[in-house]
């Protein structure tokens, strides 16, 4: 991946993210980190 691609895939994530909070409150994303939270916990059982 070059740095061009990795740019623009960061700001494209970005934007996204920006764009769900703007049309949608805050909540999703602490709802989303929670359960990445718990998916990263469970992962690293299987260890």
């Amino acid at each position: 991946m070059t740095n061009r691609i990795a740019l623009m895939f960061g700001g494209l994530l970005l934007a996204a993210i920006g764009l769900d909070v703007y049309l949608y409150g805050p909540g999703h994303m602490v709802f989303l980190g929670k359960k990445l939270f718990a998916l990263i916990e469970w992962m690293a059982f299987w260890r």
